[in-house]
């Protein structure tokens, strides 16, 4: 069996896809089951961390400081993460700020930047099962970061039009991580979410992504679902919100089958 637990990613770089939801239910999910699970917010919005209940203004730490007293710690000695506790059982968070939009800027001349997140959480992963990264809406330094410290790649696509519009170009940053900062990273799930049934687009856009990503693509589909929507301005996962919703069964459901991923992994 695995001995140190799974970092994942959710990436795309497209806004507006459910990225953040999905990282946030995912981890909450995880919790749910009993397994130990950090979840890091990585981008400058900070909507993980508040869509947990957090205010990003108050938190003692975060993500940023992290970074920037890694960076001035030359000796290399171990910096104290800045992990909050959160209401639910074997959950933490890494909360976000707004500093994080400068990450680019303050990492433009350091040596080996790419990998910074990587040497901050590999120490985590003997403690938590689990340690989901929710990344900005772009392909900058942080995405960079995330998808070369990850195990494996969660991407949601919305099912709209254009839903594949910008994907080639992400799949083109995977493959230069893959060759040059991280060979083991790997899509492990890509999640269709605002799924509208009542919709022949809705349809013709899963047809169109389970052809392009073949088995890559989640059983479980995410639907248009207005407690969804609403959880997040209620600091809490759809999955505590309205568990019996037809969002958090969905999101449940897509829980177990990255577990299942995962153990086939390890088998």
């Amino acid at each position: 069996m695995r001995q140190q637990g799974w970092i994942l990613a959710v990436i795309n770089q497209k806004g507006g896809v459910g990225k953040t939801t999905t990282a946030v239910n995912l981890a909450v999910g995880f919790a749910l089951g009993g397994e130990p699970t950090l979840l890091v917010d990585a981008d400058p919005q900070a909507n993980a961390t508040s869509g947990l209940g957090l205010d990003p203004r108050t938190a003692p730490r975060n993500l940023f400081q992290w970074i920037q007293d890694w960076l001035a710690h030359s000796s290399g000695d171990l910096i104290e993460p800045p992990i909050l506790e959160t209401t639910r059982p074997n959950l933490h968070l890494i909360p976000a700020s707004i500093d994080l939009a400068g990450v680019d800027v303050m990492l433009a001349s350091r040596i080996a930047r790419e990998t910074i997140l990587k040497s901050l959480l590999s120490p985590l992963q003997e403690r938590y099962r689990w340690i989901v990264i929710d990344t900005p809406p772009s392909l900058g330094i942080l995405t960079i970061n995330a998808l070369t410290a990850a195990d494996g790649l969660i991407v949601p696509v919305q099912c709209e039009y254009y839903a594949l519009e910008g994907l080639s170009q992400l799949l083109q940053t995977i493959d230069l991580v893959r060759q040059h900062l991280n060979p083991r990273v790997e899509i492990w799930k890509v999640l269709l979410t605002m799924h509208d049934s009542r919709t022949r687009l809705a349809e013709q856009v899963e047809q169109e992504v389970r052809k392009f990503f073949g088995a890559k693509v989640a059983r479980s589909v995410i639907p248009r679902n207005i407690r969804v929507s609403e959880s997040p301005s209620f600091g809490q996962s759809v999955l505590e919100y309205d568990p019996r919703s037809r969002g958090a069964q969905a999101y449940l459901e897509f829980v177990e089958e990255v577990k299942a991923y995962a153990a086939s992994c390890t088998g």
